[in-house]
Parts: structure tokens; C-alpha cells; sequence
């Protein structure tokens, strides 16, 4: 008994060690990622996807995006997606349940209290506040498009990407798709367009990554987040730094412990 509680005495700071280290690691894991990733899943009866990576440098993001199978033309010419990044809500994309007024599509507005209100413009040009987010002119167009920017993101968004509430949201939907009595709608947010032009397509949660580049490949190909295999490898740490001590200790008890007669 006076040997089991010796060998208790000594293998309790090696695993209170082991134990402090690994808290040390996943907290420093969450706190220090630079980098998310989004898959981007059809809304409102679009047929589209995407992927989306984000790669931080303090307040400078490198945006890397493909997307594929949305609306392709507007009015003759190509379709303009505004896309944003949206913050400070739950951080989730729309269910059905959000269409309120039972037209079939869930509309900008009705889906903000998932994803939030615009936090950064993600424009091909010039200006990404939230001032040009219905800036037809800087939003990426047609059916398919790689976008690639470098902005500079604002505090807001930055702390809603460390809080997993970063949602990107790719608007603008083919009328043909919707039911006529959303088709006869105006926009939400812009009265002088058509409910379609405004309403999200795509949309993806944002989530830490170990990746810092997006993955080759078309739209839609790239994998998913990551945060689960970068948190299993900390695990794998925390558990071998365990181990060691366990072990460590055993050999002192060992050298201390005197062999019986």
C-alpha cells in the first residue's frame, strides 16, 4: 500500500504536467489560427458550390474563392454576384423556415438573423464596406469565377472570425427558379431590382484551418475544415507528453523504490 501511494505521489506531477500542456496547446491552436475555410452550399434553389479561404496576416486577409453553377446571365449580360462576408449573428446559414412570407425564397433580410449583416464587401475593386454591398459594378460575374484579393479586414469582422460568426454569403439567383409570386417581387435591399438579383445563392460558415493556400481543384472539390484534424493532433501531443511523464515517473519510482529481499 505504502508503495501504490509512493508511485501516486511521484506520477501525479508528471500527469498534471502532461495535462497543463495539452490546455496550453489547444488554447494556443484557437487563439493563433491565421487561416479559415468555407464550403459554400446552395440556397433558394440554386444549384451552385464553392469554397472559400481566408489567410491572415494580422488585419490583411488573402482571399482565395471558386465557385461554380450559379445564375449566368442578367439583363444580357453577366450575372453580377455581390458576396459578402456576414457577422454578428449566430454564425449559421438559413434553414426553409426563414422564408416568412412563404414565397419560396429566403431573402436577404429573412436570413440575417443567421448569418448577420455585412461585415466586409468582398468586391473585385476598390471599396469592401459594407457601403458596397449592392455594388453591381466591383462584384464578381457569370456562372463561375476564381476570385482573389487581398483587403484589409476591420476589427469587427476580424473578432467575428475568431468567434466562428464569419458566414460567407454569394447573392443573386436565377428568376427562372422561383415560384411566380416571387418572381413579381422587388429586392429587399435594392427596390429597383428584382428579388432574385439580391438573394443568396451560397453560403458557408467560416472555420479555422491549418490550411494556409486553397487546394487545387474546380469548385466545390476542396476539403472541408480542418479545426477537427488540427485539435486530433494536439490530442495525439498532449496524450505521447502524458505518456513520456508517465513513464519518466515510473523510472524514478524504480530508482527509488528498493528491489524486495
Amino acid at each position: 500500500m505504502k508503495k501504490s501511494k509512493k508511485a501516486l505521489l511521484l506520477l501525479a506531477p508528471t500527469f498534471a504536467l502532461g495535462a497543463g500542456m495539452l490546455a496550453m496547446a489547444g488554447s494556443a491552436s484557437a487563439a493563433s489560427s491565421t487561416a479559415y475555410e468555407a464550403q459554400l452550399k446552395a440556397l433558394n434553389h440554386s444549384t451552385a458550390s464553392g469554397t472559400v479561404m481566408i489567410s491572415l496576416n494580422g488585419s490583411q486577409a488573402t482571399i482565395t474563392e471558386h465557385v461554380s453553377g450559379l445564375a449566368a446571365t442578367f439583363g444580357g449580360k453577366p450575372y453580377p454576384h455581390v458576396q459578402h462576408i456576414h457577422i454578428g449573428a449566430q454564425g449559421s446559414c438559413p434553414t426553409p423556415s426563414a422564408d416568412k412570407n412563404a414565397d419560396g425564397v429566403v431573402s436577404t433580410t429573412e436570413g440575417a438573423p443567421f448569418y448577420g449583416g455585412i461585415g466586409t464587401t468582398l468586391s473585385t475593386s476598390g471599396d469592401t464596406s459594407p457601403a458596397a454591398g449592392t455594388t453591381l459594378t466591383v462584384a464578381p460575374s457569370g456562372a463561375s469565377f476564381t476570385y482573389s484579393r487581398t483587403i484589409t479586414l476591420d476589427a469587427k469582422t476580424l473578432a467575428s472570425l475568431q468567434a466562428g460568426t464569419g458566414v460567407v454569403v454569394v447573392h443573386g439567383l436565377d428568376p427562372a427558379t422561383l415560384s411566380a409570386k416571387a418572381q413579381a417581387e422587388k429586392s429587399d435591399l435594392v427596390p429597383s431590382l428584382p428579388l432574385a438579383a439580391t438573394s443568396p445563392a451560397l453560403c458557408g460558415t467560416l472555420t479555422a484551418s491549418q490550411m494556409t493556400a486553397m487546394p487545387g481543384g474546380a469548385a466545390g472539390t476542396g476539403g472541408g475544415s480542418t479545426a477537427g484534424t488540427q485539435d486530433e493532433g494536439v490530442l495525439a501531443l498532449g496524450g505521447a507528453l502524458v505518456l513520456a511523464g508517465a513513464m519518466a515517473g515510473g523510472v524514478a519510482l524504480r530508482r527509488r523504490t528498493p528491489v524486495a529481499s
